[in-house]
C-alpha cells in the first residue's frame, strides 16, 4: 500500500505554512494533518518526541521534524530544485534571511501575537495583555520597515529570483496579514512583494484557512489590497 507523505502542522504555524510554499510549489502531493500546539499528542510525540510542528513524514521510513531541516531535504531531493539559486553568497544571503524571518521574526512580532491572540485563549483561557500586543506590534514595525527596504533593492529578496527566503517572510507576514495588523499603505514595496507572492498558486490553500474561533481579516484572501 502506497504511503501519501503526511504534514503534520498548525494552520497559524508560521513555519508550517513556509513548508506548505514549498511543497505546493513543487506541486507534491500530500496530505495536512492538523494539529494544535496546547493540546497533548502522545501519538505525535511518539514521532517528534519535542512536539514541535512542521514534521514531514514522507513514507514509513523518512520522517523529518523542523522547518529548516524539511525545507533542506526538500531541496537536496528535488531534480528540479530552484530555491536555493545563485552563487555561494547568494544562498548564504538567503540562509541568513531565513534565520532573520525563522527566528528573529518569529520571536520578536510572530510568537508574542499569536500566544496572546490565540495560544493563551485556548491553552488557558486567560485575556490577551493589551501590553504584550502593543510589543509585538511595535517589533513589527522595525522589521516591515526593514522589509520593504529589502524589496526596494530588487523584485524578490534575494536579487530577481524567488527563494526560500521569500516563502519564510511570506509565511510570517501571512499570519500578520491574517489577524489584519499590517499598514500595507506605509510599506509599498513590501506591499507589492507580498501580492506577486500571495497570487502564486502555491498560496492558495494559506488563503482558505481559518481557525475556528478566529476569522481571519477581511482582506486576508483579497489578492489586491
Amino acid at each position: 500500500m502506497n504511503f501519501r507523505p503526511q504534514l503534520h502542522h498548525f494552520p497559524l504555524s508560521p513555519a508550517s505554512r513556509f513548508i506548505r510554499l514549498q511543497l505546493a510549489e513543487y506541486q507534491y502531493d500530500f496530505e495536512l494533518v492538523h494539529h494544535l500546539p496546547w493540546q497533548r499528542d502522545e501519538e505525535f510525540l511518539a514521532i517528534n518526541p519535542a512536539g514541535s510542528l512542521p514534521v514531514f513524514q514522507y513514507n514509513d521510513e523518512i520522517v523529518i521534524s523542523g522547518s529548516r531541516a524539511i525545507s533542506e531535504w526538500i531541496e537536496e531531493t528535488r531534480p528540479d530544485s530552484r530555491l536555493l539559486p545563485g552563487s555561494s553568497v547568494q544562498r548564504a544571503e538567503i540562509r541568513r534571511l531565513l534565520d532573520w524571518f525563522d527566528d528573529k521574526f518569529y520571536y520578536e512580532v510572530g510568537l508574542p501575537l499569536l500566544h496572546e491572540r490565540v495560544i493563551k485563549r485556548f491553552e488557558s483561557g486567560t485575556d490577551a495583555s493589551s501590553f504584550n500586543i502593543r510589543t509585538g506590534l511595535s517589533n513589527a514595525q522595525v522589521h516591515l520597515g526593514y522589509l520593504n527596504w529589502l524589496t526596494e533593492q530588487n523584485s524578490c529578496l534575494v536579487g530577481a529570483q524567488l527563494s526560500l527566503a521569500d516563502f519564510s517572510a511570506a509565511a510570517q507576514i501571512s499570519i500578520l496579514d491574517y489577524f489584519g495588523d499590517v499598514q500595507w499603505d506605509k510599506y509599498p514595496s513590501a506591499a507589492s512583494w507580498y501580492m506577486k507572492i500571495k497570487s502564486r498558486p502555491n498560496f492558495r490553500d494559506l488563503l482558505s484557512d481559518q481557525l475556528t474561533g478566529v476569522a481571519p481579516s477581511a482582506h486576508y484572501s483579497l489578492l489586491d489590497f
